[in-house]
C-alpha cells in the first residue's frame, strides 16, 4: 500500500473519531522518528520537577517516598467535572455510564488495530490519547503499537509482519469482546497468587472494603456516615471532673458522652505543679496535679462501646506511611515484624541521621523495609509539618474542638494494610480510583509496579460479582461452618467472646474418632483466627475446643491457632489448652466490633435473642392488675396492651377480668394498641 493510500486511511480513521487531522509538520517529525519540541519538553522534566507539593492538610499516606514516578501538578479539569457529576448520579447510573465508556474505548482501540492489520500505522496525534482506567497496568497493546509505528520507517516497515499478526482479535481487550454482563468476570486464583482489594464506594453513606485471598475473605472493612470512626482523631477538650476512687479524669471533647482520661495517660507537662523527672506517675495523685476545667490536647485511643465513652491520651501519635511520630516523648522502635538484624540496623541508622528534633520519639513501621532514606525523610517532614499545624491551632482554638480528623477508610487501610502481596485493586467509583492511583504513585517504582487498579465494569455490583455479599451475611451469623462438616458457634458477651467448636459430621467410618476430632479442632483453629480478624472481636476470647486424648494433637492444634493468628495486626497473646479442652486468647480491640457498624439492638427483645410468650405475659399483666386494685382503691383500670396480648386476655381471661371488677367494684377497659412492642404495654390507675 503507498504512502498516500495509508495517509487516506488514517484520515478517515481519524474523522471518524471525531479528532482533528495532525499538523503537516508534526507528522513528517515522526515519519522521520524526531521527537516534536513541545513533547521533547515534556521529556526533559525531572520526576523531582514534576512531583507535587503536598498540600497542608494531606493524609500521611502521602508523604511522597523516593524511586518512584510522581504525578504531574497540574490534573486534567475533566476529571474534577466527571467526579463531581458522577457523585450526583445513582449507583446504577455510574455503573451504566462506565461501561458506555469502556465500549467507547474499546471500540476505538479495535480500529487502530484495525488500521494495523490493514499494513498503516495509527499517527500519535490522531490516536486516541485517552488514558485507561487501567492506569497503573502495563498499556493496553493498541496504544504500545502506535508507539512502534512512530519509529523510522525502516523499523515500521520490518516489524509490520509481526505487529499485524499480535493485533488479530486474539489480543483485543476483553471488553471488546465480551458483552457487559460479562466484563470483569471474576477468574479462579491460582494458589500463592497474591490478594485481591475490592473497594465499594458507590454509595455515599457507606464505604467497604475486601480482601480477598483465592475469592475468601481475610478482611472486612466498612465505615458508615451514621457511624464514622473517631479513633486517632485529636481533639482540645476541657476536664469535667477529676475522680480520686479512678485515678482518671472525665474530659469534654464535645461528642455526647465524655472521653475517660486515666491517669497513666497524662503526660507530666499538663501536671499543675513541678515534679521531679524520676518522679513515676504512681507515687502521685491525680487529684495533686490536675484540675477541673484545665484544657488538654488528646487523642482517641478508644472508640465508645455501650454506655462507656471514648478512651483518650494526652500522648499523641501521629501515624505516616514508613513512621509513626510521637511528640512529647524520647522513645524509637523498631516494628517487631521486621526480623532481620542487619536491616533494623540499617534502618536505626537511618533515622538518626535524619536529625529528628528533640523531644520528639519514633516508631518504625513494617512498609520501612524497602525504602530509601530520602523517603523516610520526606515522612519525617511530612509529620513534622502536621504537628506544627495542630500545635498553633490546639493554641487557638476554643475547647472542645476537634483539631485532626483521621483519615477516611480508604486512605487509611492504604497506609496501614497495603503490601505488594496486594496484586489488584478493583474500585466501582472514579473518584476512589484516582485516590488509590495517587497513593501507588507515590510508592517506589519496584512496589507500585506489582499493583494494577482497576475500575469495575460489570452490570452487577461488586460484591456481588465476586461472590462477597454472602461471606459477609455470614460474619453476622453465630454458626460458621467448617469444611469437613463440624462447626464454630461464636457468642459475644458483655465480658468475653465465646468460640464452641462442635464436630458436626466430621467422623466418618474411614477415620477413627480421635482423627476426626483432630481434624474438626485444625479446621476450627483457621477459622477462628479469620472470623475474629473480620469480626474484629477484642478482649478476652475463651475457646471450647473437642477433648483430645492425645498430647501431640493438642499442640499441634495450639501451633495452628498461633500460625494463623500471625497474619493479625492486633496484639495477641495465647494461653495452652487446658485439660478442660479450653484456649484463652487476648486480643487488642482495633475500633467497635463489625456487629455494632451495621446492626442495632432489636426493639422486639431488647438484645436477649428470644421473646416472652403470649401467655406469660398475659398472665403478668392480670397479676399487675390485681395488685394496683388491691393497693390503690382505684375505680377504673385502662390498659393499653400489644395486639396478640391483649386479644389473649379479652378472649381467654374474660371470667378473670369480670371477677376483678365484681370484687374490687372497678371496671377495667383492656383497649388494643398495634403500635406497640411485644414487651410494651401502658396500666392506668383512676381513681375518680
Amino acid at each position: 500500500m503507498s504512502d498516500d493510500q495509508s495517509r487516506s486511511v488514517l484520515d478517515r480513521v481519524s474523522q471518524w473519531l471525531g479528532r482533528k487531522k495532525e499538523q503537516p509538520e508534526k507528522n513528517n517529525q515522526e515519519e522521520r522518528g524526531t521527537m516534536p519540541e513541545k513533547e521533547k519538553l515534556k521529556s526533559e522534566i525531572t520526576p523531582q520537577a514534576a512531583a507535587p507539593k503536598a498540600p497542608e492538610r494531606k493524609p500521611p499516606a502521602a508523604a511522597a517516598p523516593d524511586g518512584g514516578e510522581a504525578r504531574s501538578e497540574e490534573q486534567p479539569a475533566e476529571r474534577s467535572e466527571a467526579a463531581k457529576a458522577s457523585r450526583a448520579l445513582s449507583a446504577s447510573a455510574r455503573r451504566r455510564n462506565q461501561r458506555a465508556r469502556a465500549k467507547e474505548r474499546a471500540a476505538r482501540e479495535a480500529t487502530a488495530a484495525q488500521a494495523a492489520d490493514q499494513g498503516t500505522a495509527p499517527d500519535l496525534e490522531t490516536a486516541p490519547t485517552e488514558q485507561p482506567e487501567t492506569a497503573t497496568a502495563a498499556p493496553s497493546q493498541p496504544k504500545a503499537k502506535a508507539r512502534a509505528k512512530a519509529k523510522p520507517k525502516a523499523t515500521a516497515k520490518a516489524a509490520a509482519p509481526k505487529a499485524a499478526t499480535k493485533a488479530k482479535p486474539k489480543a483485543k481487550p476483553k471488553s471488546a469482546a465480551k458483552p457487559a454482563s460479562e466484563e470483569e468476570a471474576p477468574s479462579p486464583a491460582k494458589p500463592g497468587s497474591g490478594y485481591k482489594l475490592l473497594i465499594n464506594t458507590d454509595e455515599p453513606e457507606e464505604c467497604r472494603l475486601a480482601l480477598l485471598e483465592n475469592g475468601k475473605v481475610e478482611g472486612f472493612f466498612i465505615e458508615s456516615v451514621s457511624r464514622a470512626q473517631i479513633k486517632g482523631n485529636i481533639y482540645k477538650g476541657r476536664i469535667t471532673s477529676v475522680e480520686a476512687n479512678l485515678q482518671a479524669a472525665f474530659v469534654d471533647i464535645g461528642l455526647p458522652k465524655n472521653g475517660f482520661l486515666s491517669f497513666s495517660e497524662i503526660h507530666p507537662e499538663y501536671y499543675s505543679q513541678e515534679v521531679g523527672p524520676e518522679t513515676h506517675w504512681k507515687n502521685l495523685k491525680i487529684q495533686d496535679v490536675v484540675k477541673k476545667g484545665q484544657e488538654v490536647l488528646v487523642e482517641v485511643v478508644k472508640e465508645a462501646t455501650g454506655n462507656k465513652g471514648p478512651s483518650l491520651t494526652t500522648y499523641i501519635s501521629l501515624p505516616g506511611r514508613c513512621l509513626v511520630l510521637m511528640p512529647g516523648s524520647d522513645s524509637s522502635g523498631i516494628s517487631r515484624k521486621i526480623d532481620d538484624e542487619a536491616q533494623r540496623r540499617k534502618l536505626r541508622e537511618m533515622v538518626e541521621g535524619l536529625n529528628i528534633p528533640e523531644g520528639i520519639g519514633y516508631i518504625i513501621r513494617t512498609a520501612s523495609q524497602e525504602i530509601t532514606k530520602t523517603s523516610l525523610g520526606q515522612d519525617l517532614r511530612y509529620l513534622l509539618n502536621l504537628w506544627e499545624e495542630i500545635k498553633k491551632n490546639g493554641q487557638t482554638m476554643a475547647a472542645p474542638a476537634l483539631i485532626y480528623k483521621e483519615q477516611n477508610i480508604i486512605s487509611r487501610f492504604l497506609r496501614d494494610h497495603y503490601t505488594t502481596d496486594i496484586r489488584e485493586i478493583l474500585v466501582d467509583d472514579e473518584e476512589a480510583a484516582d485516590q488509590v492511583r495517587d497513593f501507588l504513585q507515590l510508592l517506589p517504582a519496584a512496589q507500585r509496579k506489582k499493583t494494577a487498579v482497576k475500575l469495575h465494569q460489570g452490570s452487577q455490583p461488586i460484591f456481588h460479582q465476586y461472590h462477597v455479599e454472602k461471606q459477609i451475611e455470614q460474619m453476622f451469623q453465630p454458626t460458621v461452618a467448617l469444611p469437613s462438616g463440624g462447626s464454630i458457634v461464636i457468642n459475644p458477651t458483655e465480658a468475653l467472646v465465646a468460640i464452641d467448636v462442635n464436630s458436626g459430621r466430621t467422623s466418618s467410618k474411614d477415620r477413627d474418632f480421635e482423627e476426626s476430632i483432630f481434624i474438626a479442632n485444625m479446621e476450627a483453629a483457621e477459622e477462628l483466627a479469620r472470623q475474629l480478624r473480620m469480626r474484629d472481636l477484642g478482649g478476652l476470647i475463651v475457646v471450647d475446643f473437642i477433648d483430645m486424648r492425645s498430647a501431640a494433637h493438642t499442640r499441634e492444634v495450639e501451633k495452628k491457632v498461633r500460625e494463623c493468628m500471625k497474619k493479625d495486626k492486633a496484639k495477641v497473646d495465647f494461653s495452652k489448652i487446658s485439660k478442660f479442652g479450653l484456649m484463652q486468647i487476648s486480643r487488642q480491640k482495633m475500633a467497635a466490633p463489625l456487629q455494632t457498624t451495621s446492626y442495632k439492638t432489636c426493639p422486639h427483645c431488647e438484645g436477649r435473642g428470644m421473646i416472652r410468650s403470649v401467655e406469660n405475659m398475659a398472665l403478668s399483666h392480670l397479676r399487675q392488675i390485681q395488685t394496683g386494685m388491691s393497693r390503690r382503691q382505684a375505680k377504673k383500670v385502662l390498659c393499653r396492651l400489644p395486639m396478640e396480648v391483649a386479644q389473649y386476655i379479652l378472649n381467654k381471661k374474660r371470667g378473670e377480668l369480670l371477677e376483678l371488677e365484681k370484687e374490687y367494684g372497678a371496671e377495667i377497659a383492656v383497649e388494643i394498641d398495634p403500635a406497640m412492642m411485644p414487651a410494651d404495654h401502658k396500666i392506668d390507675f383512676i381513681r375518680e
